[in-house]
């Protein structure tokens, strides 16, 4: 297996569980749980300051395997227009795209471009997996600037696993391409539902 179809099956894994994490069997269920709040969410309101957004992005991703810490650095860039549009776009520091990630007025799309492979679906159709997923903090960092954070750090405790966005060239509030937010499928690549990316996880 080549080092670019590791990147991109490591980032397919990544940008799912940032949608719904990873179920975990637990010996103690507890006999209340907090309403799901789905993490799409959560992270539109980091940019929710901005009528739109764009950035290029530092993606730093720190995960254990077998034990074992791994550290991996992509390149990136990052799309967002209020109130439910967000890309988020990864490369490989050679330069070959790794991902495309597009939330677009509650449908869900990614594309792995090395695989041939591409997923699509509407979130609400797969709440009852969205509500199995593990716990996910989102946090950023606004720094000099009350509005704009510079970095972002998605964190998904069960999977002791930590994205990080580090955010360079902000631009906000001009205006964006429509284009920036459609969904054009490559010929030859397979498109499969976001259900079916869901349970496969699941079964890991």
């Amino acid at each position: 297996m080549t080092r670019s179809i590791y990147f991109s099956g490591l980032c397919l894994l990544l940008l799912s569980l940032c949608l719904w994490g990873c179920p975990k069997k637990v010996e103690i269920i507890p006999p209340e749980k907090p309403p799901y709040e789905n993490p799409i969410a959560r992270l539109l309101e980091t940019f929710s300051f901005a009528d739109s957004l764009q950035a290029r992005a530092v993606i730093r991703v720190e995960t254990l395997r077998d034990g074992e810490e791994m550290n991996f650095l992509l390149n990136g860039f990052l799309f967002y227009q209020k109130p439910d549009k967000f890309r988020l776009l990864g490369y490989h520091p050679l330069g070959m795209g790794l991902f495309d990630a597009l939330y677009r007025e509650g449908q869900f799309f990614l594309l792995i471009p090395p695989q041939k492979r591409a997923y699509r679906g509407e979130l609400h159709q797969v709440g009852d997996l969205m509500a199995k997923a593990g716990e996910i903090r989102i946090s950023s960092d606004k720094g000099q600037d009350k509005d704009i954070p510079s970095w972002v750090q998605i964190e998904f405790i069960e999977k002791e696993t930590r994205i990080e966005l580090k955010l360079r060239g902000t631009s906000v509030n001009l205006p964006l391409a429509e284009e920036n937010f459609e969904w054009n499928v490559p010929e030859g690549v397979e498109v499969r539902s976001l259900e079916r990316l869901l349970r496969g996880l699941r079964q890991r």
